[in-house]
């Protein structure tokens, strides 16, 4: 229901992104891996992995969706697409250790407890849902 949700919300808002996939494969090594959602910004031209997870936010997320960056940067992209950015939403989170998870980070990548952390640089944040967006349409539903 929240994946259902969260692309509904994202085409919604018109601002560029198209769908392309949930649970999209990669076979990396002949290892299976799958993206919760897997869009393409428009005015961007990257694009933009979503991990989902229900429970609080753990450092090793960001290990995952970096290894999802990197695994879409290599296999998916092509030269004239800009690196893609990776957004984490996570139930709950506590703050000080989601700024250390993301303090050496160099991809793009966000986390939100349904609100964004100040680490998407400031060009791809005027592109992207504003925080105030997230949260109402994220803290409107439960599931």
């Amino acid at each position: 229901a929240l994946v259902k949700h969260v692309t509904e919300f994202l085409l919604e808002l018109g601002a560029g992104f198209a769908f392309v996939g949930r649970q999209v494969l990669l076979d990396v090594g002949g290892d299976e891996f799958f993206i919760d959602l897997l869009f393409y910004h428009l005015k961007l031209r990257c694009y933009v992995v979503i991990e989902l997870k229900g429970g609080k936010f753990k450092p090793e997320h960001l290990g995952q969706l970096g290894f999802y960056l990197t695994a879409v940067d290599r296999q998916v992209k092509n030269e004239h697409d800009n690196p893609t950015i990776g957004l984490l939403l996570c139930k709950s989170k506590n703050k000080i250790v989601a700024e250390y998870a993301l303090g050496d980070k160099t991809q793009p990548m966000g986390i939100a407890e349904y609100k964004l952390l100040e680490s998407l640089p400031a060009e791809l944040q005027t592109s992207l849902p504003s925080i105030e967006q997230i949260e109402r349409e994220l803290g409107s539903r439960d599931e």
